[in-house]
């Protein structure tokens, strides 16, 4: 195929890679292969790739292709569409790209780093500041590869300490991207706003349906927290119907606030914001999950310390995986010490999580709301607040989050995180466009001073 060079590296990632097949590419497009093992593409495929880039002149272009595992199943393996919240350096493009070579080289030209592993990152988005990112609905290519393990090692990949290295590159790349669209925030923050009268100072949240197994571990958990000021536990049970209600009635503490929504539609974002409006909601509001548990009796201490000490928006805490039993499960300790007070909240476009448990100071989180949703509810919390306030944080692990197969990320299917994934990345559109907007509007009003 005249039109379209494949580049005979594998699993390409680093900028010098990058460049030699950029000086060696010979025609209008160049195909690169991503993944460990080069794929099989037939001419009819390649015609097609070379005719739908022709067609809508994008930058790069990736495709749907077939997946054959090692039992010999083939299934379609469907990407997603991109979007200009796509930041995540672990965007699943599949295991084939192809660009334009001139954009390719005009992308290189600018360069002035040298990344080990972030030099393919690098270049996705400098060409998506030169045009589209185009997916193909279509399947153009076929691999074969052994299904993958859904363990927490994985999911988790980019918090090991083993890929600290790569993490700082490919944090130097989206800082340079934010820099460039006029979306990169200084490190300036407004000062926290707690409100002045609260009927306590802290409210642990228990959003909860259909977890007879675990709710009464985790309120037992909240309950037992030991701490110089008064606190409650609001748990929104949505309609549960396999027990758990009943336990929450039998558990008797004054301390324990025990809701059922009018609604019967509510995601967990929804459950949040019916605790966070309620009378009794404390000055500060503290997650923890209906099937996860607070590591000591401190926990809450310690959050609530952290939003006096730092005058913060919210405080995230870090957590230890565990099984159902307290087991330990790898990589063990999720602490995010990424994240950082000076680019913590640029860096937060790039990942999918951002720690826990979270805790919000109740009177911006009134201002905020969550998504009525019950995926990335809370990611776009912190993202909304870490736009004006500093998130505080907690590197020792304060919470204990169970794997277990009644949890509803648990084995998920390649469709369903595709749908995830999809969904936080508009949230970070729409983080990213109210950035640039707010850039916009203060360098107008610097103008108008000067």
């Amino acid at each position: 195929m005249e039109k379209i060079e494949i580049a005979t590296s594998i699993a390409v990632c680093s900028t010098a890679k990058i460049k030699a097949i950029a000086k060696s590419a010979s025609c209008v497009y160049t195909m690169i292969c991503t993944g460990t093992r080069m794929p099989q593409v037939n001419d009819s495929q390649l015609k097609r790739w070379a005719q739908v880039a022709d067609d809508c002149g994008a930058a790069m272009l990736y495709a749907d292709h077939w997946l054959t595992d090692a039992e010999g199943n083939v299934e379609l393996r469907r990407c997603t569409d991109y979007q200009p919240g796509s930041l995540r350096d672990d965007f699943y493009f599949g295991d084939l790209i192809l660009v334009r070579t001139d954009m390719m080289r005009r992308a290189i030209a600018q360069m002035t780093q040298d990344y080990r592993a972030a030099g393919m990152y690098d270049l996705r988005l400098r060409l998506s500041r030169m045009g589209a990112i185009w997916h193909i609905n279509e399947p153009l290519y076929s691999v074969s590869t052994e299904e993958e393990s859904m363990t927490g090692e994985r999911q988790f990949d980019y918090v090991d300490p083993r890929n600290r290295e790569s993490q700082i590159e490919m944090e130097q790349a989206v800082t340079d991207h934010l820099k460039s669209i006029g979306a990169y925030l200084n490190p300036q923050y407004e000062q926290g706003d707690y409100g002045q009268r609260w009927p306590l100072e802290a409210s642990v949240i228990i959003p909860v349906r259909n977890r007879k197994a675990t709710i009464a571990d985790a309120v037992k958990s909240a309950l037992e927290q030991e701490c110089d000021f008064e606190f409650n536990v609001i748990v929104v049970d949505n309609h549960s119907t396999d027990g758990t209600t009943q336990i929450l009635e039998e558990i008797n503490s004054p301390r324990l606030i025990h809701i059922i929504p009018e609604s019967k539609h509510l995601g967990i974002g929804g459950c949040w914001n019916v605790a966070l409006r309620h009378e009794m909601c404390g000055k500060f509001a503290v997650q923890l999950d209906s099937d996860d548990l607070y590591s000591s009796p401190n926990t809450l201490q310690r959050i609530v310390d952290e939003f006096h000490n730092s005058n913060c928006g919210a405080v995230i805490g870090s957590y230890s995986l565990t099984d159902i039993a307290l087991n330990p499960l790898p990589p063990g300790l999720i602490d995010h010490k990424e994240w950082t007070d000076s680019n913590g909240r640029n860096n937060a476009l790039r990942i999918n999580g951002l720690g826990a448990p979270r805790a919000f100071a109740t009177a911006v989180a009134r201002r905020c709301a969550m998504p009525d949703v019950s995926y990335g509810e809370d990611y776009a919390m912190c993202l909304r607040i870490s736009r004006q306030y500093r998130i505080g944080r907690i590197y020792d692990s304060l919470y204990l989050c169970r794997r277990w197969n009644g949890n509803t990320d648990a084995a998920l299917s390649h469709d369903a995180e595709n749908r995830n994934n999809h969904y936080k990345d508009s949230l970070r559109t729409i983080e990213l466009r109210a950035r640039i907007a707010l850039n916009a509007a203060q360098k107008k009003h610097e103008r108008k001073k000067h």
